[in-house]
């Protein structure tokens, strides 16, 4: 009788037939110290997680009043709700300028990534001075673009540039690249994969890194071509590093305001007017701040949704 109570004493304590049960208490104390660290992880990003709501936020918040609102620079105006945002989505201008924009957004990113991605593959051959190669390649992207425009309108602005007295020396007639609607719009995307292609050189250089090269060495034993080995291997290999640069690329294009603006001013005939500077036109040229900034609003919905898009196809190349 003694012995069934004191067993029912050590179990009401915890203690199991085998000895001293200490498993609930090392639970209960690891419990608290997780309890303690989450909480101090949390009030130490706390103020870091204000400031960005403040500083991302308020401007934001700010914006969405604006364009909703018939202002100014100035002035707030009065409420008008989604009528700027009507107005925008009806204006031909602005459909001219999104038509820009895609054109624009599609040369850029795949156009400066096609030429990244061959450079990238070139410079993993042993060619003589690649190192030299390698920094002679960034001076597009490292040079300022101020100074890269400027250089550009010496080439093709007038007749009496360079590229235009080639072509007329070669018979070709005098080309007028800045004056033409449509050689306008060519040189322009021709001055974006130019200045990019560095950028998509080194995300694709970085990727390429990572790859082992005995992959290529057993593929070729078994017979793949170097075409099959470029398209079932490399691609593949580098698919998330790729879908990350073309998320970049297509935000640096669609926000893309010096590259269009210092080359060509968004001329001749608006044909190089893409959304970015159709805003600034509109809210620092025509002083309308609310349709403006619906503009704004717009591009950023539609970054938004190509951005989620490209991410699904980051998260499904990493599950493979």
């Amino acid at each position: 009788m003694t012995a069934t109570t004191h067993g029912l004493a050590k179990a009401r304590r915890g203690v199991a037939p085998g000895g001293p049960g200490r498993t609930p208490k090392k639970h209960t104390r690891t419990s608290t110290l997780k309890a303690q660290t989450t909480r101090t992880f949390f009030w130490l990003l706390l103020p870091s997680v204000l400031l960005l709501l403040l500083i991302n936020g308020f401007p934001l918040v700010y914006a969405a009043i604006q364009a909703t609102h018939n202002g100014s620079l100035i002035n707030t105006g009065a409420f008008v709700g989604w009528d700027n945002f009507v107005d925008v989505l009806t204006s031909p201008g602005f459909w001219k300028a999104a038509r820009f924009t895609l054109v624009f957004t599609i040369v850029g990113v795949f156009g400066s990534w096609a030429v990244g991605l061959g450079l990238a593959l070139l410079l993993r051959t042993r060619i003589p001075a690649r190192g030299l190669f390698k920094v002679l390649l960034l001076l597009p992207w490292v040079v300022p673009i101020v100074v890269s425009s400027t250089a550009w309108n010496w080439l093709v602005a007038t007749p009496q540039s360079p590229v235009p007295s080639l072509f007329h020396a070669l018979g070709l007639g005098t080309p007028l690249f800045l004056a033409d609607p449509t050689l306008a719009m060519v040189t322009v995307c021709v001055f974006k994969v130019w200045v990019s292609f560095p950028f998509m050189m080194m995300m694709s250089a970085s990727a390429l890194a990572s790859v082992d090269e005995n992959i290529y060495e057993a593929a070729s034993m078994d017979g793949a071509s170097r075409f099959q080995q470029f398209t079932q291997m490399t691609l593949p290999l580098v698919a998330r590093s790729t879908y990350i640069s073309w998320i970049l690329m297509t935000i640096f294009c669609v926000n893309d305001f010096p590259t269009i603006y210092l080359l060509t001013g968004g001329g001749p005939v608006d044909a190089t007017t893409s959304l970015v500077v159709f805003a600034y036109r509109t809210v620092f040229q025509n002083f309308q701040t609310g349709p403006g900034v619906a503009v704004a609003f717009l591009m950023t919905l539609t970054l938004v949704i190509v951005s989620a898009l490209l991410y699904r196809q980051i998260r499904k190349a990493g599950v493979e």
